[in-house]
């Protein structure tokens, strides 16, 4: 490949857009670093343990705070950034299926090699299939996208269609840790070689796929949507008056969402009537949608934040992170592979879900000297980087002009 210092590499940023993809990089890590600690197959028996005053709260906070809260606001942030990398492809007559093919070929790669190496709860293998919708979606209407959007998120009973799927094909996710205990899994993360570590990752993804396609997925795709359908009608070149205008809105529908959550957590749970399977799948939906809008009231705060008041540079050195986004969630799974596995320090619940909460928020810190220092000597992230070369087919240049 021959060098190049593409145009691309040179547009200027949106800075709020990474703060954006920062602030979503901490709250994923927050929520994931509780997983990596203990694995699904143990994670209720592990947690009861904790009952102090502090690890209560702590829990209490990641409930109604963290959540399915940032696993939205990524996936809208992904589907805005492929947008707009479309439609300047677009309006350059460049937009081609084979670009988006092979830039999305090369992020799941990188998803295989993620669960391969790292850790089982990888979510680039769905973007990269998400990406693959761009240039169909992206010549619909708004009305579709937006449609669409809705639908899936609001959906209600994508557990039982998939349930239905998965006997017709035969797939059985029971079977895949059938022969592992919370014990064995336990003994395997500490104590295993890393051969058997990989061979454990692969087989907790195929556990949780079901919940990765009946849960996840449809979340994924209708942020990824809404995503699209902001890129396409260039929310981000106004993004402050967008802001200032959407404010009584945002504002009560998220009062009224948080009205239910909190009857959700506290007394619909204890009632008779949750007993009954279609209407506790009806109360967990809304559950689900409470908190996707609490995920985006976030993304309106901040940017309300960065516009209207004095705290844009405390939250300016989230951009550092945001840059580098790939790069970084990436660095959270090496870093729990070092803090809980054989490889490093085998660690694997020993940690309070207050300890975890703290070693997400330093790491973070850490994450965002890190990336200042390395986006001071280079234009984009290790990772950013190869994706672009990749795509592109050309070797860009790294390293800046001081």
């Amino acid at each position: 490949m021959k060098l190049q210092d593409s145009k691309i590499a040179t547009t200027k940023r949106i800075e709020l857009l990474d703060v954006y993809r920062g602030f979503a990089i901490l709250g994923i890590f927050v929520v994931n670093i509780v997983i990596m600690n203990s694995t699904f197959l143990n994670q209720d028996e592990f947690a009861i343990q904790w009952t102090s005053n502090v690890d209560v709260i702590t829990q209490k906070i990641l409930q109604l705070f963290f959540y399915t809260k940032f696993f939205p606001i990524f996936s809208l942030l992904f589907g805005l950034g492929i947008s707009m990398q479309a439609i300047k492809l677009a309006e350059k007559g460049k937009i081609s299926t084979a670009f988006f093919m092979r830039r999305m070929f090369f992020l799941f790669l990188f998803g295989l090699l993620h669960i391969s190496l790292l850790w089982s709860g990888d979510v680039l293998n769905m973007y990269a299939f998400l990406g693959l919708l761009t240039v169909f979606f992206i010549k619909k209407s708004n009305r579709l996208i937006l449609g669409l959007s809705l639908l899936f998120l609001l959906f209600p009973f994508y557990d039982f269609v998939f349930e239905q799927l998965f006997n017709v094909i035969g797939y059985d996710s029971s079977q895949f840790l059938i022969n592992h205990s919370g014990e064995s899994v336990r003994n395997i993360i500490r104590n295993g070689s890393y051969f058997e570590g990989m061979q454990l990752r692969f087989l907790e993804y195929g556990a949780n796929f079901p919940m990765l396609i009946g849960f996840l997925a449809p979340i994924a795709l209708s942020m990824f949507l809404l995503g699209l359908y902001l890129g396409k009608n260039k929310i981000y070149e106004s993004l402050e008056s967008f802001i200032i205008n959407i404010k009584k809105p945002v504002l009560i529908i998220t009062v009224i969402s948080n009205v239910y959550r909190i009857l959700f957590l506290y007394v619909l749970v204890k009632l008779d009537v949750y007993k009954i399977d279609v209407v506790r799948q009806l109360f967990i939906k809304l559950m689900v949608v409470s908190d996707v809008i609490m995920g985006l009231f976030y993304l309106w705060i901040i940017g309300w934040l960065w516009y209207k008041t004095k705290f844009k540079n405390v939250l300016s050195p989230l951009k550092y992170v945001g840059k580098m986004a790939l790069t970084n969630y990436l660095m959270h799974s090496f870093i729990g592979l070092i803090l809980f596995s054989s490889v490093g320090l085998s660690l694997y619940e020993t940690f309070s879900p207050s300890q975890t909460f703290l070693i997400a928020l330093l790491v973070f810190v850490f994450q965002i000297v890190t990336s200042k220092i390395w986006l001071y000597y280079f234009k984009f992230g290790p990772l950013e980087w190869l994706w672009r070369c990749l795509t592109y087919k050309k070797l860009f240049k790294l390293k800046r002009d001081n």
